[in-house]
């Protein structure tokens, strides 16, 4: 251990971080201090400490610090070195995915409105985020409903001369076709934008003065349109807690329920409309308090890379007191570039907000538990079933997927007794087989796979699921000897002439095929793992067949850059004329040359 009071007496009083390290070297814990020389000096003081403090204390060898310019600096780079090396004593958060957004594209005469995810590039109105897609898709269906905006993409939106499926059903006023002026569309996404904005009292009023007009002018059917917006507005806003015009703004709420497991349950308030709420869970070291809980997540949460800065609420309402509830909400401040803070004294409305998200959070973990303790269940029965002297701990899957040969893809997916482990999912391109040669990619995919982590030293799966028969089964033990791997179980997962789930026949190498009861909770594990790797596969294989049949066969022709793609899509008028031209109509094209269009007819007609 080092020398305490010389090290202590040396150290700054300036912001910074520390890092405390055990015999090995490794990181056991990250804190930041506004001072360095008070924090630290406060862990080996003769005061009595919560005994999470002495058991890392007592681990404790050496501590390197970081001096920073500001509080803020230390924030974040403290949240940056728990990402990094994840210390056994620090509460830790994964990073999600991004947030989705709804998107109304005004920069059209008719503007569309999408789900969007990612960075904002795209020109338009973004609204959110939304906690899940299934928030955005459900507030997209009310705003068809109400305000008849159209979906159709702009890629096939300008080509569509008839009406649409949801103008059939009275989803969609019929832009697409001409059926509403262009002013009257203006003004249904302007009441669109309003609804997500929360200012659905403004609505109101203003259909309602509508309605009057038109029942005055006597255009009664236009007025009965209205007067169904207005009911449907009305009963959307009973269901409401709030509305932005009771002067409430953007507010995350955040619950919290805790055992060896956290779960922390953020309520999403925008606009003044509540979103919805989303759980995040983690596992906690011994002996750690809700303050910690709720501030780790609240650091590591709104730095994340996935969560947009401009996005960040006005307020933040927690359960309990905060000891760095000043610096973090200065932090935040910086970041989302105005005032954010954090507040957990509430009354009113906003305690009703709190106590909706901690009881949320407690039914949120105890849903998860029982789902881990389903999933031990169902190890145990499947140990139980293959009567293997070597426990189950880890399983692995397999699946190829593909279109008629197409963008073959294969999945990997990995289930440990407390379920899915995404973070060592793997998706594989499979090149260089004849397309659709399920075998060949099946061999390709568990060479790649495991001389890999035979190369890694990294552990091997205690059983491996292929999502096929015994040809499968047979080229994947095939692949496993090659590799030298004898001590890993194989078990072929074939659905049968029905498909239909329950009715699975199981292969093995050296025994008969066997067939479980539809309610084993063996079946149901394999089940399971098999329809995610499914999942898996299928998803990886669609975004790559997309992206190859979005992309133009020009684009893959020497000397044919953009400038000369719009000179002959503008010259014949789409790239179906561009494929029927001639060589020599090809060469009339500005910009191309004799020698080009014979490269590109070449190309198109796959010939020398």
């Amino acid at each position: 251990m080092i020398n305490i009071k010389a090290f202590l007496e040396n150290l700054t009083h300036y912001p910074g971080v520390y890092q405390m390290l055990d015999k090995q070297g490794e990181v056991l814990y990250i804190g930041k201090a506004r001072n360095l020389k008070k924090r630290l000096a406060s862990y080996f003081s003769s005061k009595q400490k919560d005994t999470k403090t002495l058991a890392l204390l007592k681990h404790v060898v050496d501590i390197n610090v970081t001096v920073t310019h500001s509080e803020n600096d230390a924030l974040l780079l403290e949240y940056n070195l728990i990402k990094k090396y994840k210390p056994h004593y620090n509460i830790l958060f994964r990073d999600d995915k991004s947030y989705p957004y709804i998107l109304i594209k005004t920069n059209t005469p008719y503007p569309s409105i999408e789900m969007y995810r990612g960075h904002k590039q795209s020109d338009g109105m973004y609204f959110g985020p939304y906690p899940h897609t299934t928030a955005v898709r459900e507030t997209i269906h009310l705003i068809q409903k109400i305000f008849g905006l159209r979906l159709s993409s702009d890629r096939y939106y300008p080509a569509r001369t008839r009406p649409c499926l949801p103008y059939q059903i009275n989803l969609c006023s019929g832009a697409c076709a001409g059926l509403i002026s262009e002013e009257d569309y203006r003004h249904d996404v302007q009441h669109a934008i309003l609804f997500l904005q929360g200012k659905n009292q403004q609505i109101l009023n203003e259909l309602s003065l509508t309605m009057e007009r038109f029942s005055k002018e006597q255009r009664y059917e236009e007025a009965a349109n209205i007067r169904n917006q207005i009911a449907l507005l009305r009963e959307i806003q009973a269901k409401q807690y709030i509305s932005s015009d009771q002067g409430q703004g953007d507010v995350d709420v955040i619950g919290v329920a805790s055992g060896d497991t956290a779960c922390i349950q953020l309520l999403m308030i925008r606009g003044g409309r509540i979103l919805g709420s989303r759980a995040y869970f983690t596992n906690l070291p011994a002996h750690s308090t809700t303050e910690e809980v709720v501030a780790s997540f609240i650091t590591q949460h709104y730095q994340s890379s996935h969560v947009d800065n401009n996005s960040l609420p006005r307020e933040i309402i927690v359960d309990v007191a905060l000891r760095d509830r000043i610096l973090i909400s200065n932090a935040l401040s910086l970041l989302a570039g105005r005032k954010t803070t954090i507040h957990h004294h509430v009354r009113s409305d906003r305690k009703k907000w709190l106590e909706i998200a901690n009881a949320s959070a407690k039914e949120s973990i105890s849903r998860f538990l029982l789902d881990k303790t389903q999933m031990h269940e169902k190890f145990l029965a499947l140990e139980t079933f293959l009567s293997d002297e070597k426990k189950l701990n880890r399983i692995e899957c397999f699946d190829i997927s593909h279109t008629m040969g197409e963008a073959t893809v294969a999945s990997c997916v990995v289930f440990n007794k407390d379920g899915p482990l995404k973070s060592d999912y793997r998706r594989f391109n499979i090149k260089g087989i004849t397309p659709g040669d399920d075998v060949a990619a099946m061999h390709q995919v568990l060479s790649r796979r495991y001389q890999r982590l035979q190369t890694e030293q990294a552990k091997l799966p205690d059983l491996i699921l292929i999502d096929g028969g015994p040809t499968q089964l047979s080229a994947a033990a095939k692949t496993l000897h090659e590799l030298n791997i004898s001590d890993v179980m194989l078990v072929g997962v074939a659905k049968g002439k029905t498909r239909k789930p329950g009715l699975e026949t199981l292969h093995f190498e050296n025994k008969k095929p066997v067939h479980l009861a539809s309610d084993s909770l063996a079946l149901h594990l394999i089940q399971q793992i098999r329809d995610e790797a499914h999942r898996f596969a299928i998803t990886g294989h669609r975004n790559q067949r997309d992206r190859s049949r979005n992309k133009s066969i020009l684009e893959s022709i020497p000397g044919v850059g953009v400038k000369r793609r719009r000179e002959l899509l503008q010259y014949f008028g789409g790239i179906q004329s561009v494929n029927r031209a001639s060589l020599d109509e090809l060469a009339k094209v500005h910009g191309i040359s004799q020698s080009l269009a014979k490269r590109i007819f070449a190309a198109l007609h796959n010939t020398k």
